[in-house]
């Protein structure tokens, strides 16, 4: 069963199915924020990500890169002994360094959002190649899901989803390739 019959009504996949899964993103703390979570649900299901998402957006400053860039020891700390949120110490490392890789994209492109415009389009295997050169904690599932989730690669939604029709009216980039 494919995601786009399995999520409709569910009361947490449904709403995320419904309007955000696919659809393009170009706010910065956002897609820092779908790259957070993607990398916390690696080995876990998606499920315990989202029914986490408040709890990760409070513990994470509301994914305000600047301020996730910020973080020391203490920060890192409180993250890890947050039993609200996945306590996993790669993972938090990586959302961290990950924000202040966001940063110096910033800096070269003007954001992270013109970062992946500049990018595309690519196929998958060059994203995560990419992926894994620019941040960490991504391989192949993670980015995969991420683009996906964003807007930037295809196979969100199947063709029959009325998601499907409402996202391509919006142009994300996959619909250039």
């Amino acid at each position: 069963m494919s995601y786009c019959d399995s999520a409709p009504g569910h009361p947490f996949h449904g709403p995320y199915h419904d309007s955000e899964y696919g659809f393009p993103v170009d706010d910065d703390n956002v897609l820092f924020e779908r790259l957070a979570l993607e990398i916390n649900q690696a080995g876990l299901s998606w499920l315990t990500v989202l029914k986490k998402r408040d709890a990760f957006m409070t513990a994470f400053d509301g994914f305000h890169i600047d301020r996730v860039a910020a973080y020391g020891d203490a920060e890192r700390e409180r993250l890890l002994g947050d039993a609200a949120i996945i306590r996993n110490r790669l993972k938090v490392n990586a959302v961290i360094e990950n924000a202040r890789r966001i940063i110096a994209l910033r800096e070269s492109h003007g954001s992270f959002s013109s970062w992946l415009s500049a990018q595309h389009p690519l196929p998958k295997e060059e994203w995560v190649k990419l992926f894994k050169k620019t941040f960490l904690f991504t391989g192949g599932e993670i980015t995969g899901e991420f683009l996906m989730s964003t807007g930037y690669l295809a196979g969100a939604h199947e063709k029959s989803c009325p998601v499907f029709s409402e996202i391509e009216r919006l142009n994300p980039p996959w619909i250039d390739n």
